[in-house]
Formats: structure tokens, C-alpha cells, sequence
């Protein structure tokens, strides 16, 4: 195998952990709303978008939050685990875990049906700034784990 490829998949342990990290957060912070603060949930069998289900739309601004936390440690540590990384590097993988993350959002919470299912104005509109911001601290977490690995 050659190194790209044992670094990529070492890159995608990585980024794959983060990203269900961070959606289980949101999953549980929406859960948290709904059942211990009392906040509005789904109905099941409605179709409501996300943003007006109030347990959901109170985590919002929450979500790059979650994303400037742990993408930036789970970079840390896949670029700990190079042999010697370099700025290239962090930018590269900054770009692969963005497209990723676009990519399988768009299949994932817009065009695979499910109860959670968001239409393209749902996900692409009515959730900024919060989804782009997210797509940004992503692309970024690479570069800013580098640079503070760089510090250490």
C-alpha cells in the first residue's frame, strides 16, 4: 500500500470519528431539549423542516461550536500520527474532510429520505449562517491543528 493511501484511510478514522462525534452531540442536545427543557419535538409521521422543530433550532447555533472543538483535536491528532507533516498536508486533508463532509451531508440529511430528511432550502438556506460556518471550521481545523502542534 502506498503512503497516500494508508494516510488517507489513517485520515478518515480520523475524520469519520469527529463527524459522529459531533452529530451525536447534536443528536443529544436535541434530546436534551426537548425531554428535559420541555422544548417542541417531532411529530412522527409530520413533516416539519428541522428549523421549526424548537428542541432542533435552539441547537443551531450550537453546531459550529461543536465543530471548533473536536474537528480541530481530531486533526491533532491524525496529523500527530504523520512521520512529518507539512502546512500541504493540513490543507489537503482540510479539503478532502470539507468535501466529505458535503457530500455526504447532501446525501445523508437531504436526498435519502428519513425522519430527519431536510429539503435543499431546509439544509442549504434556512440553516446559515450555521452550515457554512461549519463547512469553514472544517476546511480550517487541519491548518489550525497544525499550526498548534507546531507551538507544542
Amino acid at each position: 500500500m502506498n503512503k497516500f493511501m494508508r494516510d488517507f484511510g489513517y485520515s478518515m478514522l480520523w475524520y469519520w470519528g469527529a463527524y459522529l462525534f459531533v452529530t451525536a452531540i447534536g443528536v443529544l442536545h436535541t434530546v436534551y431539549n426537548a425531554f428535559s427543557r420541555g422544548m417542541g419535538v417531532m411529530i412522527p409521521g409530520e413533516r416539519k423542516p428541522m428549523n421549526e422543530i424548537e428542541s432542533y433550532a435552539k441547537t443551531m447555533p450550537w453546531h459550529p461550536l461543536y465543530n471548533l472543538i473536536m474537528f480541530p483535536l481530531f486533526a491533532a491528532f491524525y496529523l500527530a500520527g504523520l512521520e512529518a507533516p507539512t502546512l500541504s498536508d493540513a490543507l489537503v486533508t482540510g479539503g478532502i474532510w470539507v468535501a466529505i463532509t458535503a457530500v455526504f451531508d447532501l446525501v445523508g440529511w437531504v436526498l435519502v429520505p428519513h425522519p430527519w430528511h431536510c429539503t435543499f432550502k431546509d439544509f442549504y438556506v434556512d440553516y446559515q449562517p450555521w452550515i457554512t460556518m461549519i463547512y469553514l471550521v472544517i476546511f480550517a481545523s487541519p491548518v489550525l491543528a497544525y499550526y498548534i502542534l507546531q507551538l507544542l
